[in-house]
């Protein structure tokens, strides 16, 4: 079992830490006889008395994300840590630092906070990075619109608000998400959304990471400059958050093909499917809106992501729609600014 108080792993049938000498609870034979999960040990053990490590919510190709809670104030946290055999991977450490450092210079009602962010073992085998987050207990987009799901217009249309200001917040501040995606628009448990997991945005205060006319991101949501491994403006986070609008109305997004390099492919060649055809029952205000974002040239889509907030508020106010008070604590907090990247 692990120990409460500093996080070792002990025997089952130990009655104190082996570290800490502190008592252990008893545990239900089905429970001692599980075995011990590593990444979980050295993630306790790196957290220490800070933060009591519950259990796995999950994870992607590169971090696992826990559900944890403060030691003290009793909060409820997610952890999320960079995979073990990434996290000997100094390009790897690099770019989840700069999550953290991208993230903690956004203060926005529709941007995921980084509370802390901590490290131990010094790369080595034993290397454990991890950022803290809030623990939003809404879900994620990508739970509300898995296996082909559809959502509402109205709520779809919400939450691209509240994530398109949260985009155009970092964009006035030099930061490109270059990763908008559905897992990465995050719900709280009164329905009002955030945008996560900065980890390959692009900085005015980073130099570029990858190499030139390498394409890094999801496929699915890649605009075409990135698809092409082009410099990005935010612009290119509205065409992506346009994608994301277009898979929660029709139940897939409006490209897709056997592998990336096709996926990319089309996005930079093919035209998609009008939203109106492969959705007919969404408004036609709102189609437009977002065709408007998915098209071809940047020039062409809506030039900041705060301008394609104000076209899905105006839709909502059209309808009247009740999810209208989630969008508009997104124009609340915008600040009115005339510099930085569109």
């Amino acid at each position: 079992m692990f120990c409460p108080d500093c996080g070792t792993w002990n025997r089952a049938a130990s009655p104190r830490c082996v570290r800490c000498d502190a008592l252990l609870p008893e545990l239900p034979p089905a429970a001692a006889a599980e075995p011990p999960d590593a990444e979980l040990a050295a993630l306790r053990r790196a957290a220490g008395g800070r933060y009591a490590v519950e259990g796995r919510l999950g994870g992607g190709g590169m971090a696992t994300v826990y559900r944890a809670r403060h030691a003290l104030l009793d909060t409820p946290l997610a952890l999320k840590v960079l995979h073990p055999h990434l996290a000997r991977d100094p390009e790897m450490r690099t770019r989840f630092r700069r999550e953290a450092e991208s993230a903690a210079r956004l203060q926005h009602p529709h941007v995921c906070p980084i509370l802390d962010y901590a490290t131990a073992g010094g790369g080595g085998a034993g290397a454990v990075e991890f950022l803290v987050m809030p623990f939003y207990g809404g879900g994620s987009l990508a739970d509300a619109t898995g296996r082909g799901r559809r959502l509402a217009p109205e709520r779809a249309a919400a939450a691209a608000a509240q994530a398109a200001q949260g985009l155009d917040y970092a964009h006035r501040r030099g930061v490109v998400h270059r990763d908008v995606k559905p897992d990465n628009v995050l719900f709280d448990g009164e329905g009002y959304a955030v945008v996560t997991d900065f980890g390959i945005a692009s900085a005015r205060f980073h130099a570029r990471m990858t190499a030139t006319g390498r394409a890094m991101g999801t496929p699915h949501y890649m605009s075409p400059e990135q698809a092409m491994g082009r410099v990005l403006d935010g612009r290119s986070d509205v065409y992506a958050l346009g994608v994301v609008l277009y898979e929660a109305l029709a139940g897939a997004p409006p490209f897709d093909a056997p592998d990336p390099y096709q996926v990319g492919y089309k996005h930079v060649h093919e035209a998609p499917v009008p939203l109106e055809a492969a959705a007919p029952g969404v408004p036609p205000t709102l189609a437009a809106i977002v065709m408007r974002t998915l098209a071809k040239s940047a020039d062409e889509r809506y030039q900041r992501a705060a301008d394609l907030a104000d076209a899905l508020v105006g839709f909502l106010v059209e309808r009247d729609a009740p999810e209208l008070r989630l969008a508009w604590r997104a124009r609340r907090a915008a600040t009115p600014s005339t510099t930085g990247a569109r």
